[in-house]
């Protein structure tokens, strides 16, 4: 990954021509955001590998990329499965079904996510800077990857909406609190 990345959002987001900026907002138009209760969903393991299951996971791919993503999990596009993708490298985007961090190495970094669920907001978040990531891929092949740096964060943030657990739960109680006020619904007032 070339761009500076937090959590599931690409950083360079002011940078893009006109016709990345409207892929950018109809792909955010068709994900979950917060507070949609699908968020907080703790996503169902996978029991059959469909091509239904491969599409979703194109889509996904598709998405993440075209909202400038490095991560999207299934619950933000309303399937409460098992499934996220994320950007590995630069080159490789993959599609992880049914994950599980089986190993976590003990060196801890603090570091700004963002997410595409919550829009505008990054907070300090505490993750582990090695994992060993055990799951599938979209086909059914069995993965096992061992990750560090930005892509250990990144899964780390999926498997954790796949949990229903999102950035403000991991965060400071200030962190939590200024990014609510962004993105908490406001009553619009009619005048009379």
């Amino acid at each position: 990954m070339t761009e500076e990345a937090a959590g599931q959002v690409l950083e360079d987001e002011d940078e893009l021509d006109a016709e990345q900026q409207l892929r950018r907002r109809l792909a955010l138009a068709q994900l979950r955001h917060y507070p949609d209760p699908v968020l907080r969903m703790t996503a169902r393991e996978v029991t059959e590998f469909t091509p239904e299951l491969e599409a979703l996971v194109e889509r996904m791919k598709q998405l993440m990329h075209d909202a400038h993503g490095v991560g999207l999990a299934a619950n933000q596009v309303g399937i409460v499965q098992r499934v996220f993708v994320f950007q590995r490298d630069a080159e490789e985007v993959l599609g992880v079904v049914n994950p599980v961090i089986s190993e976590r190495g003990d060196q801890l970094e603090t570091d700004d996510e963002g997410c595409l669920s919550m829009q505008g907001v990054t907070v300090p978040i505490e993750r582990t800077l090695r994992l060993t990531l055990e799951g599938r891929d979209e086909r059914g092949g069995e993965l096992r990857l061992e990750l560090e740096g930005l892509p250990a964060r990144v899964v780390q943030h999926e498997v954790d909406h796949l949990d229903g657990t999102l950035i403000i739960d991991r965060t400071t109680d200030e962190a939590r609190k200024a990014a609510l006020a962004i993105v908490r619904p406001r009553p619009i007032l009619a005048a009379s």
